[in-house]
């Protein structure tokens, strides 16, 4: 548990003596971890310090995901903090949850608790389910440093075991991180517990709630299921299998703004020449399979048939996509590029691609930009011509 590898260890830090260390090391630096770690067992245990220590650097992590005010009142260990739902995701799962009239959730494979949190904010009483004891006690203590303890109950038990009968809704997370360093799982049958026995967790359920891997491919998704992509700042984060909404639906979810997006089955946009405008879906969008549904909304078309970019004659705002203002279409050539870089002085370069195997770095590197302009250059294919295409962002176009 970065530094906590048992429960006596973990037990000491919830003591007095523990807590009075976590406190002292809120915002030490990581850097000076050799010299602060001598100084402090001059009057702690070894032992103490280190798992004190171990837990800073994560809640110091964890901060991105749970904001300051929680992550450095929380307990983390550090398959806990890569896989933990960001808190904005999960009070929008949560919120989706209590609109269906949830008010108690057997989440399994809880991990520390971040779901848990989110779940108990939103008015719903959770079971909290988790194998690994040491995890188990760090939802406790994560319950109890937030004020949740009263709507939260963990088990640490195998969530195979579990009767979820007396809950409204059953929500799973499976862990898609592999033992000893083998790095994500993108087989949902390889997920830990599978894929097709969340699926049947669900089935049993009035509702449900299973997080996957956003790669999930299409045709894996259960018909009854709605599948939801959810972005949060244009990252997408996750996808989830909705059981009792929308069987069938695929949806897409921009935070933090709510806006949504759902497909109504319509055909590829046609490819068309460039326009004067180019617009970047949101990475949900091209994952729930919906650019057609944002190219209907813009008037535009695709400027090749394999690549997600939707151009237009009009700007038209959008919480969906991310639109540039084109004022140049180049065949691919970084002597040409460089040369017209230095004409307009341009020293600030934003390097984007989609379907080009060239590299941001390696073109910021070579046209080596200077002056007091700045560009965005956009790598990609022009009805399967490799192509540089020259503009800046389009105001007016973000919702997320």
């Amino acid at each position: 548990m970065g530094g906590v590898t048992d429960l006596a260890a973990f037990t000491a830090l919830l003591a007095p003596e523990g807590q009075a260390l976590l406190a002292t090391l809120r915002d030490y630096a990581p850097a000076r971890e050799l010299a602060v770690a001598s100084r402090l067992r001059r009057d702690h245990p070894a032992e103490l310090v280190s798992a004190a220590l171990g837990q800073a650097r994560l809640r110091q992590r964890a901060v991105a995901k749970f904001g300051a005010e929680d992550a450095y009142r929380m307990y983390f260990t550090p398959n806990g903090v890569e896989q933990s739902t960001r808190a904005t995701v999960g009070a929008y799962r949560a919120g989706r949850l209590r609109e269906l009239g949830v008010r108690s959730v057997a989440d399994l494979c809880s991990g520390i608790g971040g779901d848990a949190i989110a779940l108990a904010r939103a008015g719903i009483s959770v079971l909290a389910v988790d194998r690994d004891p040491l995890t188990a006690a760090a939802v406790r203590a994560n319950a109890e440093a937030l004020g949740l303890a009263d709507l939260i109950e963990v088990r640490c038990a195998d969530v195979t075991e579990i009767d979820t009968s007396p809950y409204d809704a059953v929500f799973v997370d499976p862990a898609r991180r592999g033992d000893r360093g083998r790095g994500r799982i993108f087989d949902p049958e390889a997920y830990s517990p599978p894929l097709s026995w969340a699926v049947e967790a669900a089935r049993k359920a009035p509702h449900a709630a299973l997080k996957i891997a956003p790669g999930i491919p299409h045709e894996a998704v259960p018909g009854e299921a709605e599948a939801e992509w959810i972005s949060d700042r244009g990252d997408v984060k996750e996808a989830v299998l909705w059981f009792g909404t929308e069987p069938g639906a695929r949806r897409a979810t921009l935070l933090p703004g709510g806006a949504t997006l759902t497909g109504r089955g319509l055909p590829d946009p046609a490819v068309r020449p460039v326009g004067r405008y180019l617009y970047e879906p949101d990475g949900a969008v091209i994952r729930a399979h919906l650019v057609a549904e944002v190219a209907e909304q813009l008037g535009g078309g695709l400027i090749d048939e394999t690549i997600a970019y939707v151009t237009a004659d009009a700007l038209t705002p959008t919480p969906y996509a991310t639109a540039y203002e084109i004022t140049d279409e180049l065949p691919f050539n970084l002597k040409k590029l460089k040369a017209l870089l230095r004409e307009r002085e341009v020293g600030t370069l934003t390097v984007k691609k989609r379907g080009s195997a060239v590299e941001p770095e390696e073109i910021r590197r070579k046209v080596k930009p200077k002056g007091p302009h700045s560009a965005t250059v956009l790598l990609t294919r022009v009805a399967g011509a490799p192509t540089m295409l020259i503009g800046a962002p389009a105001g007016g176009t973000q919702g997320r």
